[in-house]
């Protein structure tokens, strides 16, 4: 079964197109080192809640916009490859984040049932 990294930040507003720059540079290595597929989301209908909500979570200020993104591997043992590249690779070390990587959520999840 496949396996899934999923990621939630909080993106200012105003850094959009750097975002999306950055994000499809991120995805063709990605790609490339072994991943069958990566998803950026731009939230347009996240509500609040009550008790705990996305905006809570990555502490997202007034100017910004939740992101939900995942990369999808064939299985864990081609995304702990992929994760190890992305430590080492030379590209990765001059690329810079548009958005506070403090508050990224990240966390692997072992597929349970896909559905299409």
């Amino acid at each position: 079964m496949s396996y899934v990294d999923g990621f939630v930040a909080a993106v200012p507003k105003s850094k959009k197109a750097e975002y999306i720059a950055f994000a499809e540079t991120m995805a063709k290595l990605i790609l490339s080192w072994g991943a069958t597929r990566v998803v950026e989301n731009w939230g347009d209908d996240v509500q609040p809640g009550k008790v705990t909500d996305f905006y809570r979570a990555v502490a997202a200020q007034e100017d910004e916009v939740i992101v939900f993104s995942w990369v999808e591997y064939p299985d864990k043992a081609t995304r702990e490859k992929v994760q190890k590249l992305m430590m080492s690779d030379t590209t990765m070390a001059g690329m810079g984040m548009p958005f506070d990587g403090k508050r990224l959520i990240y966390g692997g999840f072992s597929t349970m049932i896909s559905a299409r």
